[in-house]
């Protein structure tokens, strides 16, 4: 047993020593005493077993004293940051709503989280979708910036504070490759001819199509590799049919897209899904479906993947140490 030390074997009650008989007064053949450790006359033990202890038995070493919570510390806030960094460059990341494009939406100030795991496994932008995207071609210029302190620079970088990068933009995808989308008059927006049903989305009292002459009249096919997008807020919202004039005339580069929105996470009131809504998924609109769709579950399952590592070691440090302030059993004779 692991931990239980072994005494000395006793006589057996006076059991006679094997090929020893023992005679009438109790030696053996040769004249040797057979005690009950099984030595021989000279006190030599035998069968390499150790001297005999005292029925007190050995004493134990104290119990290991845990680490102090302020040595373990530094090391769990290093594993924090190296999870952080790994899962805001892989997985998901932190967004903030500067503007009122997307309302109702997204709000002003809300944090939406990213996923950016999908598209490492070859799936692209899919209608319906709020995606967030680099900005393809000075759709923001002249807007303002922000000026982070340090501390959100890093905090901002590692993942644990929304991106200060406002060069990317938020809006929801309409068109893929191969589509055609069409505004005419105040709407419906129609996709290859399908008239979309946008009440559920689309910012109340807004149209479906804006009617003047910047871009809000249109009728494009989005090229392969290239999405169309246009914010919820359609009265309020400088997307791709105000961007028509750029070099990619307002179709934006699929390998400009960071990743989908899948959850508004701050403020508590505001939070919840970002699903596609049903209009999209109508018969005959398209019988195209990336592998999106069988990877939706990826970033959570991948995010306990890599804090697995931690807890496991967490949980074998703790047993270790539980074992080690049990009280070790003591023995004289057996």
């Amino acid at each position: 047993m692991g931990d239980v030390a072994v005494g000395a074997r006793s006589g057996h009650g006076g059991e006679e020593h094997p090929g020893n008989p023992a005679g009438a007064d109790g030696s053996g053949s040769d004249g040797a005493m057979t005690t009950g450790n099984d030595a021989t006359g000279d006190g030599t033990p035998r069968d390499g077993q150790g001297p005999r202890t005292g029925d007190a038995g050995d004493a134990t070493p104290p119990p290991r004293k845990p680490r102090s919570f302020w040595k373990e510390l530094p090391i769990l806030v290093v594993i924090a940051l190296v999870l952080a960094l790994l899962i805001k460059t892989f997985l998901v990341q932190a967004f903030s709503i500067p503007s009122a494009s997307m309302e109702n939406t997204l709000q002003i100030g809300d944090r939406v989280l990213v996923d950016k795991l999908t598209p490492w496994f070859g799936s692209e932008p899919e209608r319906g979708e709020v995606v967030v995207f680099h900005d393809p071609d000075d759709w923001l210029a002249g807007e303002p910036a922000p000026n982070p302190n340090a501390v959100q620079r890093v905090l901002s970088w590692i993942g644990l504070m929304p991106s200060a990068n406002e060069k990317d933009l938020i809006k929801r995808v309409i068109g893929v490759g191969g589509d055609t989308v069409e505004c005419k008059g105040t709407g419906p927006l129609l996709v290859n001819g399908k008239a979309l049903n946008e009440s559920s989305y689309v910012y109340p009292g807004n149209t479906p199509c804006s009617q003047d002459d910047q871009g809000g009249q249109f009728k494009v096919k989005v090229p392969k590799g290239f999405i169309w997008v246009m914010g919820d807020h359609r009265q309020n919202s400088r997307d791709s049919r105000y961007n028509q004039t750029d070099k990619n005339h307002g179709f934006v580069p699929v390998d400009k897209v960071v990743g989908r929105a899948i959850v508004k996470a701050w403020p508590i009131s505001h939070w919840g899904t970002l699903p596609v809504p049903d209009t999209f998924e109508q018969p005959g609109l398209s019988d195209q479906r990336s592998s999106a769709a069988s990877l939706t579950v990826a970033p959570e399952g991948v995010a306990v993947a890599a804090v697995a590592p931690a807890l496991v070691w967490r949980r074998r440090r703790e047993d270790r140490l539980r074992s080690d302030a049990r009280p070790k059993a003591t023995t004289g004779q057996r």
